[in-house]
């Protein structure tokens, strides 16, 4: 019979997978669902707002509600980086696990089973959003005769995912705007996190990284919703489509454009990959060569005159 202390180290040893890649793959599920619980829940609070009288313009009618989107997105950005971060690396971003891969500092073998987590972790995000909020979202439809599915549920649909203004008649605009932020974004964070650079202390990259998304919303959020991250995308858009948004969420048919799903996906990846290439083909090298060798370390090409002290077998 084991004794108590053997007990208790039995429930205190960590069980493996923890310790490996399904633990990791935990960790970005988690922190993309924080992100998209209160992603999503900015934009979901709105309806509820003017659904409860405590607005009466309604949703997105002034700049503060974008301000108050730029700054929940911001906010859910970084309690998921302080979520997962200590496990994972938290990437809660297929576009930044791609970025690192493409960096050479994440193994190109998790970078889809990461995918597969932070993908999982949007739509189980969004799906609490709808719990939580599908009343107040319903007493918009009705009060103003929206039909679920149909060109006019465009406004609720996007509670969840992105769609591109109507000012854009081809993918192109949309797509190249998705490359822009996604590389700004990706460029931001190896800025704000490289160690040959001036990277954040005190645990405050999660807060800065936080900092970063508000910036890039309130710089380049109109064109498309600055999705900027597939999974914050492509998860919250199957449960919309899953809800009775139907077309509006796959394939994406906005009139304007009628396939705009795969958008939101392929230019965040190209974006950050780019960015990748940018960090390390532009300005890394220069912060290397200007960085004084740590202390003991003698600089390359520098000739070195021993003292007898430092021959071998001295």
């Amino acid at each position: 019979m084991a004794s108590v202390s053997e007990a208790a180290a039995t429930r205190v040893l960590p069980v493996a997978w923890r310790k490996g890649l399904i633990g990791e793959m935990w960790a970005e599920f988690l922190g993309t669902f924080v992100l998209i619980a209160f992603g999503d829940g900015v934009v979901a609070m709105l309806w509820a707002l003017t659904g409860s009288g405590r607005s009466s313009a309604g949703p997105l009618q002034s700049s503060g509600d974008w301000l108050l989107i730029a700054w929940g997105w911001g906010f859910a950005v970084a309690f998921g980086v302080w979520v997962a971060g200590g496990i994972s690396g938290a990437h809660i971003n297929p576009a930044i696990s791609l970025s690192l891969a493409v960096r050479r500092q994440f193994p190109w073998a998790k970078v889809i089973p990461y995918w597969v987590a932070q993908v999982a972790g949007a739509f189980v995000g969004a799906a609490l959003v709808y719990g939580v909020y599908n009343a107040a979202i319903s007493d918009f439809e009705t009060t103003h005769h929206i039909i679920r599915g149909a060109h006019s549920s465009i406004a609720t649909y996007s509670t969840f995912a992105t769609f591109p203004a109507p000012y854009f008649h081809t993918w192109v605009g949309p797509f190249v705007d998705q490359v822009v932020g996604t590389f700004f974004l990706a460029f931001f964070v190896f800025a704000v996190l490289d160690e040959v650079n001036l990277p954040v202390g005190a645990n405050l990259a999660p807060l800065i990284i936080g900092f970063i998304v508000v910036a890039i919303g309130i710089s380049y959020g109109a064109n498309a919703g600055y999705a900027i991250n597939p999974a914050r995308d492509f998860g919250p858009r199957m449960l919309a489509f899953a809800e009775g948004w139907k077309k509006i969420a796959f394939p994406g048919d906005y009139g304007n454009i009628n396939d705009y799903f795969w958008i939101p996906i392929v230019g965040p990846l190209v974006g950050a990959a780019v960015a990748a290439l940018a960090w390390d083909g532009l300005v890394r090298p220069i912060l290397a060569a200007r960085k004084a060798p740590e202390p003991g370390v003698q600089e390359v090409g520098r000739t070195v005159q021993r003292t007898p002290e430092d021959q071998p077998g001295s």
